[in-house]
């Protein structure tokens, strides 16, 4: 059972309670015991454990978790300390650098975000190794559809950072008229050159968070 212990606890509680989430659970059961699955099943709920609903300022959207040995962790894009930090990761550094004229960080472990109030929450929360997208279609979308339209759901204003097609179509989740939400292209180096490089998404967050009287994130790692 999925325990917390913060201001999650009753959304999760009724998450497992649906038959979605049943066979989500029993489907992920026979992975563990049988395939080399990430992160490790006590990183699953890193994300909700590390960062409560009343201490959201920002989300940002991932896919599923990193697919080799020792980087996932429960965190979009953020991989375990000291580990090279990821071609993606890598673009987002180079970003926030651009936008702030400072040099990239050559952190991969993003809990200082999540501290500060960054949600950074994958479509899927697990996958097999080696193989991306492996869990996609097993429970996991709807699961994460519920978490954004409960984040939705909080009377405040949240940035919603939104990287690539997969991102971008849960926009239709957000509907709350005191949110921002922020789309490029994904920060892969396969399309960071689309949109991605030059969005200005981070000082962007700030400014909406400082205009709310909310005190602004710290990206340079």
């Amino acid at each position: 059972m999925i325990n917390v212990n913060n201001g999650w606890q009753s959304f999760l509680d009724e998450q497992q309670d649906m038959d979605y989430y049943k066979a989500l659970r029993a489907f992920l059961a026979a992975e563990y015991r049988s395939k080399t699955i990430y992160p490790a099943m006590d990183k699953i709920f890193s994300a909700y454990i590390a960062t409560p609903p009343d201490k959201i300022k920002a989300v940002i959207l991932g896919q599923d978790p990193y697919h080799q040995p020792k980087q996932a962790h429960g965190m979009a894009f953020s991989v375990m300390d000291g580990v090279a930090v990821p071609p993606s990761l890598q673009n987002i550094h180079k970003e926030i650098a651009d936008e702030y004229g400072s040099q990239p960080s050559t952190k991969g472990y993003l809990v200082p975000w999540a501290d500060q109030g960054v949600f950074m929450l994958n479509s899927s929360l697990t996958v097999e190794a080696s193989r991306p997208n492996s869990h996609a279609g097993k429970g996991w979308e709807t699961f994460t559809d519920n978490t954004i339209e409960y984040i939705n759901s909080i009377d405040r204003p949240i940035v919603y950072l939104l990287w690539g097609r997969n991102a971008k179509e849960k926009s239709r989740l957000i509907t709350n008229a005191k949110h921002l939400v922020l789309q490029a292209a994904h920060p892969s180096p396969f399309s960071a050159h689309s949109g991605f490089f030059g969005c200005g998404h981070f000082k962007r967050t700030n400014e909406f968070l400082e205009s709310h009287g909310i005190q602004p994130i710290e990206w340079r790692l």
